[in-house]
């Protein structure tokens, strides 16, 4: 992007965050919005709701800005389910507020960040981002309207955005429910680990960092030949399988899973990510024991501060 800026939305969450540290690193301008706006490492972030149009407005104007990577968002299936309004609020309202933000401001790219819960459950075998998508939840729902909403701005008004589908992301600064994250801090803490479904259950997880890279990936391509692609960490384990890691890592690790899945997940085969390899160049490059390894470090050293 030049000297351009990107704008980054929920810059203090776990993807906008390792978002804005990649793009620093490389040395783009980058202007980070959360509704918090406590500093963090020297960084400050500017306040702003994402479903106040106006005071996007007001951040944006006589700024030079290049491209958007939208991460503000509720989160996962599991968050504020007692509130769906709020989900469609914030996930839909905020995403064609921003998406206005690029076609009446000339931005030249916005990359959405969706979700793999926008496929709701898929049949066998591996699946490709052309299926019909058929959410469970409203907040799968919620991204499957940001997507059809970043396609029709293309198509109608020329605004040039993509949609990133992201499986389960884990790694350090994530806040919301994460079984890795459950699992390595009751390994800490030499607690039982006991969860009552997922023995054979499938999640497909990704590291934040690569989560990030490929987001910035879709910022970076000129020309895409896709409105949408489904991003995962390659592997495709039982949740019995993640603790099985957890025990290499730890080995007095007691970790026993019950039959069943996930009552607030859906069942999916495994994704295909070659369209994301061909177009963006993307393959995941930390493995999942590596990040379970950092990521337990991570934690371990937060929990002597």
């Amino acid at each position: 992007m030049n000297r351009d800026a990107v704008l980054v939305t929920g810059s203090r969450g776990l993807i906008g965050g390792a978002v804005q540290t990649l793009l620093e690193e490389r040395g783009t301008r980058v202007i980070p919005i959360d509704l918090s706006p406590r500093a963090e490492d020297g960084r400050q972030t500017v306040e702003c709701d994402i479903t106040d149009i106006h005071r996007l407005h007001a951040i944006v104007a006589g700024q030079h800005v290049g491209g958007i990577i939208h991460c503000g968002a509720y989160s996962g299936p599991m968050v504020a389910r007692d509130n769906p309004y709020a989900v469609v609020r914030v996930n839909v309202v905020g995403t064609a507020n921003i998406l206005e933000i690029a076609r009446i401001h000339n931005i030249k790219r916005m990359v959405f960040c969706s979700s793999t819960s926008a496929y709701g459950s898929t049949p066998p075998g591996l699946v490709p981002e052309d299926v019909t998508l058929s959410p469970s939840s409203v907040y799968g729902a919620s991204k499957v309207a940001g997507e059809q909403l970043v396609t029709a701005y293309s198509k109608q008004h020329g605004v040039d955005g993509v949609s990133l589908r992201l499986s389960w992301v884990f790694g350090p600064n994530r806040t919301t429910d994460c079984l890795i994250r459950t699992l390595i801090q009751d390994a800490l803490a030499g607690r039982l680990t006991r969860q009552p479904f997922g023995r054979s259950f499938h999640r497909q997880y990704i590291h934040v960092d690569d989560a990030a890279r490929a987001l910035v990936a879709a910022l970076d391509r000129p020309r895409l030949p896709r409105h949408a692609y489904t991003v995962t960490g390659g592997t495709y384990h039982t949740l019995a399988e993640i603790g099985d890691v957890v025990r290499r890592i730890f080995p007095g690790a007691d970790i026993t899973f019950g039959e069943g899945p996930d009552p607030v997940d859906d069942v999916q085969s495994q994704f295909d990510i070659s369209a994301a390899a061909r177009d963006l160049d993307f393959r995941p490059s930390v493995g999942l024991e590596e990040g379970m390894r950092s990521y337990a470090e991570y934690l371990k050293s937060r929990s002597k501060t």
